[in-house]
């Protein structure tokens, strides 16, 4: 490590050391937290004192996160021992989750949020002083490729340098502010080996990166707390529940707890607030939506920023009301990387599964959709069809024609969570209609089926579905041809 790097270190650490706790209630109102003694703390309950527990006091996770053996039973993602430790293999389920989560953070950003879409390099050359300057505040986290003597690369840990490095030429006008960018950026983070852990901590990751760049710190203000609601909305949407963290630099804080007592209320949720003395990093303000697993550790997911320093640093300004050239505040913000939300949502169907339901994704991520299974031969045309028929429909729907019996095929459907497995026996032959299980309305004691015509089985996929992307899982339509990736 070098000295500036150690210094920078040090600093941080010592801010942490000094650092005060303050919860607001979701109606707004100031709880002081003594980590000395955190039960005299009325609204630090639930999942917001394990995290508390874990991340400030040092307790650490009860062993292996459980999404590292789900990701592999359901065949989405295994380690890539060919690569560096923290980098993932996505088999072809896994690709198309990965895909459908891009294009659904593609949505927020452009349709709701507003952003314009950009795409910069991976890599950048550490001789330019306002991106050796930002690298050397993130400490030893990034990767490095060292091409000769006097030439190395930075592999970027986010999609900063290359947004900051256009937005300095661009030229803004007041009228013009906010204008909000968004990249979807390969990131790499040299994290501690040890710190590696499945889909929880990478080094090599997808993030959803939007930038706005804003006139004052007022409309700063603005465009934090409604990316933050929009952030919540699409959390709960794929059903991971969150712990909000928020820190700041303690001087700040009187200018800024509006914004904190709105989003309390708005999110009807309790906020962690952690005061640190002194700025030891670009922003003064940024909150952290955490994730608590089921093995009890945390994973940070969403995040929003209050960057009052890099516009100087990199050149970024605009042209005010008086004609003259000012500086922006920055909102720097993330949906989080893709794969933390499948952390996320493997995570949370775990611990669905703890509490006694079955575990799922929501049917939009579903690889499968719908698995059709005919009860002998002479079903298998019809069911042909019906997969025909529900593929054109913008179902993802396959046919197990496996030979095995029918009881271990319903099986294997319910060890990889398929929302929908439909059965062709002689009345639905008869009768041209299907004997449906519905996961999420079954238990792990007693599956809910129901016999229904094609057309209301396309209803109730579409309705799980309304308003996400969509895409064909790229393997066969007969099981029979499915190679086993795990």
């Amino acid at each position: 490590m070098g000295r500036r790097e150690l210094k920078v270190n040090t600093q941080i650490q010592l801010a942490h050391a000094m650092a005060k706790y303050l919860v607001i209630d979701s109606q707004g109102r100031e709880h002081p937290l003594d980590l000395d003694n955190i039960d005299s703390c009325e609204p630090l309950v639930g999942e917001l004192r394990t995290f508390v527990e874990v991340e400030e006091l040092g307790r650490g996770a009860r062993g292996e996160p459980p999404h590292i053996k789900v990701m592999r039973q359901l065949e989405l993602i295994d380690y890539e021992p060919a690569s560096d430790v923290g980098h993932f293999r996505f088999y072809p389920k896994g690709a198309l989750v990965k895909e459908l989560l891009e294009e659904f953070c593609h949505q927020v950003a452009v349709d709701l949020i507003g952003a314009m879409r950009i795409e910069t390099p991976l890599m950048y050359r550490l001789s330019q002083k306002d991106i050796a300057e930002q690298a050397a505040k993130f400490l030893e986290k990034d990767y490095r490729i060292k091409l000769s003597k006097d030439k190395e690369l930075l592999l970027r840990f986010a999609g900063d340098f290359g947004l900051f490095s256009i937005m300095k030429n661009v030229q803004m006008s007041h009228r013009q502010l906010p204008i909000r960018v968004f990249e979807l950026s390969p990131s790499f983070r040299l994290e501690k080996r040890g710190e590696c852990v499945g889909l929880r901590r990478l080094r090599a990751f997808t993030m959803p990166d939007i930038h706005c760049f804003c006139r004052d710190y007022e409309q700063g203000k603005e465009e934090f707390a409604m990316i933050t609601e929009h952030y919540d909305k699409l959390v709960r949407a794929l059903g991971i529940d969150y712990v909000l963290v928020f820190r700041i630099v303690e001087e700040y804080y009187e200018q800024t707890k509006d914004l904190l007592f709105l989003l309390a209320k708005n999110l009807k949720r309790p906020i962690l607030i952690e005061f640190l003395p002194e700025m030891a990093h670009y922003w003064n303000v940024k909150n952290e939506f955490q994730f608590v697993d089921a093995a009890e550790g945390t994973g940070q997911l969403s995040t929003v920023q209050l960057d009052v320093t890099d516009a100087e640093r990199y050149g970024i300004t605009y042209i005010n009301e008086g004609g003259e050239e000012t500086g922006c505040i920055i909102v720097h913000t993330s949906i989080s990387s893709i794969e933390r939300l499948i952390y996320g949502l493997l995570e949370s169907a775990v611990k669905r599964q703890q509490e006694g339901q079955l575990p799922s994704l929501p049917t939009w991520l579903s690889p499968v959709q719908v698995t059709v299974i005919p009860v002998t031969e002479k079903h298998q045309k019809y069911a042909e069809g019906v997969v025909s028929k529900l593929r054109n429909k913008h179902v993802r729907a396959v046919l197990d024609d496996r030979g095995k019996t029918v009881g271990w095929k319903i099986r294997n459907a319910g060890k990889h969570w398929i929302p929908f497995v439909a059965v062709i026996g002689d009345k639905e032959l008869k009768d041209k209609t299907l004997a449906v299980t519905i996961r999420e309305k079954s238990t792990l004691k007693q599956p809910k089926t129901e016999a229904m015509k094609m057309s209301l089985l396309v209803k109730l996929v579409h309705s799980a579905c309304d308003g996400k992307p969509f895409q064909q899982l790229s393997m066969p339509v007969r099981m029979s041809l499915w190679p086993i990736f795990i």
